[in-house]
């Protein structure tokens, strides 16, 4: 039976605990309409402002009931906010991180939805936000829009996390929780790690996209001739253009090699066409590859060797992990936060090969860490 002040929805079924008062969702489109759309449904909070430039889309999001109360620009009364959204184009990211820092409480969780995180963390150290998790939830729509937002957008998509040295635990924890309460798979990773993989996967596919389309323009016989298959494969290169040209220039420097990659791979395929069975050789690995992406990836780098590190209730204690492993060259593939308490708590490392356990075990039992293997 559930408790008092456990809320329950209209089927009678208890409800997850509110986890915060106010939220603040600044850009109220797609995905930052989802993630209020989630928060509402799900009654994990009490309020929710939109802070939005566009003065349409804010009373397009309130006739929606996606926010409750709608704002145009920064000010005082963001220090109420328990939750901040940023939800913006990923070229106004940092911008409105500057204008909104001066303005939030120091309890506040602060987090961001952009494909795009080095930049974005490195802002937010620079202004000595504490509680700033950066993030980006892999899901989206060629329709943008808060009239297309929905909270089912999130479910099930894995939402990527990238804490920086000066991250607190705390703040990693709360942000795990709220992926999973929204229905998401939280996964974590270093900022640049996540830029060079979103490069491949994401940004890549994206400017394949344009240049086939472009062959398609330039050819009227070849748009009479393309059918499913090409529509499928360049779908998302009808997403709206200046926020794609946005997000690809911004990681620029990671799609670069990912582009690189990209043409070797093609160059050698163009190779195999004077050798059929090398080239059914690479059919082959290709189908198997695409066959096994499940519909719903849970992880994106699934850790197979765990390690359980108690830490301190001090500051920046996943910097001093972080950099204690990585001076040893041992590859961090996940943190995942078990448990604060007041005077600590203990976090899960998971690493790249079976050897590096014992190894990072090693190296921070003599730093002082408590460290147990994980059955």
């Amino acid at each position: 039976m559930s408790g008092a002040n456990t809320p329950v929805n209209n089927q009678g079924k208890a409800q997850p605990p509110e986890l915060f008062g106010t939220v603040v969702v600044a850009g109220v489109g797609l995905i930052g309409g989802s993630v209020a759309l989630g928060l509402r449904e799900r009654l994990l909070t009490r309020h929710i402002i939109g802070l939005d430039a566009s003065a349409a889309a804010l009373e397009e999001a309130l006739a929606l009931g996606v926010i409750d109360e709608a704002r145009t620009s920064v000010g005082e009364w963001l220090r109420a906010a328990d939750l901040v959204v940023l939800a913006v184009p990923v070229k106004a990211l940092v911008p409105m991180a500057q204008a909104l820092a001066p303005h939030l409480s120091p309890s506040a969780l602060i987090t961001d939805v952009g494909s795009v995180k080095t930049s974005i963390a490195a802002a937010f150290e620079a202004l000595s936000v504490r509680n700033f998790v950066p993030g980006h939830p892999m899901t989206g729509s060629e329709r943008g829009g808060v009239s297309n937002a929905s909270a089912a957008l999130l479910e099930n998509a894995v939402w990527v996390l990238t804490p920086t040295e000066r991250t607190p635990l705390t703040a990693l924890s709360r942000m795990r929780r709220l992926v999973e309460q929204l229905g998401a798979a939280p996964l974590v990773m270093p900022p640049d790690a996540h830029d060079s993989l979103v490069a491949t996967v994401s940004h890549l596919p994206y400017l394949a996209s344009l240049a086939l389309t472009h062959m398609v323009a330039r050819d009227e016989r070849l748009s009479l001739l393309a059918a499913g298959g090409f529509r499928d494969l360049t779908r998302v290169a009808s997403g709206d253009p200046r926020m794609s040209r946005d997000m690809v220039v911004e990681n620029k420097l990671a799609l670069r090699e990912a582009l690189s990659s990209f043409l070797r791979q093609l160059t050698h395929l163009a190779e195999t066409l004077d050798d059929p069975e090398e080239l059914l050789a690479a059919a082959s690995e290709g189908k198997r590859t695409r066959d096994n992406l499940p519909v719903v990836k849970r992880s994106l780098l699934p850790p197979k060797y765990d390690l359980v590190v108690a830490v301190p209730d001090k500051p920046n204690q996943i910097g001093a992990i972080t950099r204690i492993l990585g001076e040893a060259s041992i590859n961090i593939k996940d943190i995942e936060v078990l448990a604060i308490r007041e005077h600590g708590g203990a976090i899960r490392l998971g690493l790249e090969e079976a050897g590096d356990v014992d190894r990072a075990a090693e190296l921070l039992r003599g730093e002082g860490y408590t460290t147990r293997n994980r059955g």
